[in-house]
């Protein structure tokens, strides 16, 4: 079985030894596609299906924070970051926009292979047009529809983003601060009352199925499974 990787990295060398590396060590079972910048990566990513990403975080044209935040938009596909910076701040930031590992530049191309292989093998068992479902709300990320009770609703791209965060985490609190840099993005300007702006016309687009977002006080929101 092929596994198609999509590395994004403007480091020409860096792209060739990860490429070669990956594919002499998996005897060709991975297959890996190269972006030299984030734009190239963002076209990449819309054209065709991709098992894992490498993502450099510090790219020209668009940088691996903002892919990585349109990319968790429409998909799960799992992302390792690739990158130079050591702080604390910066990991927790990643990690906050929905990427699955770090590895710190420079490092070793058997851990980013060890990393990788683990990564997949999670990932193996998951379908890819997977329909998801929390008590009368049927959400389905790949033809950007949402039911409730069988009745398609119609949501805006904001709301709809919110929407599919909280199904991503049924039952459990998600910040407002979570919420604005995954879908406004960290250098969002505005403050934390445009979630609940976005959240209150969510809620009115549901209709029946509004009751199931709960607002938990001073913390954030949360999706309750069971209505």
């Amino acid at each position: 079985m092929a596994f198609n990787l999509l590395l994004v990295e403007d480091d020409e060398e860096i792209r060739e030894i990860i490429t070669d590396y990956f594919t002499e060590k998996s005897n060709g079972t991975f297959i890996v596609n190269a972006a030299k910048d984030g734009e190239e990566g963002l076209q990449k990513l819309y054209s065709d299906d991709y098992d894992l990403v490498l993502l450099d975080v510090m790219l020209p044209e668009l940088d691996g924070f903002t892919l990585c935040r349109e990319l968790r938009k429409s998909s799960d596909v799992p992302i390792i970051f690739l990158t130079a910076r050591e702080a604390e701040n910066d990991r927790l930031f990643g990690y906050q926009l929905g990427c699955d590992d770090y590895v710190t530049k420079p490092f070793s191309l058997a851990e980013l292979y060890a990393k990788t292989n683990a990564l997949l093998k999670r990932a193996k068992g998951m379908v890819r047009h997977e329909i998801m479902k929390a008590g009368s709300i049927t959400l389905d990320p790949y033809r950007y529809t949402v039911f409730v009770n069988d009745e398609e609703v119609m949501l805006a791209p904001k709301e709809f983003a919110i929407l599919k965060i909280l199904m991503d985490h049924p039952g459990k609190v998600v910040s407002r601060e979570t919420l604005l840099v995954r879908i406004w993005g960290y250098d969002f300007e505005g403050n934390e009352r445009v979630v609940d702006n976005h959240v209150k016309k969510l809620r009115k687009a549901l209709g029946s199925a509004s009751s199931q977002i709960k607002t938990v006080f001073k913390k954030g929101y949360k999706l309750e499974v069971n209505e």
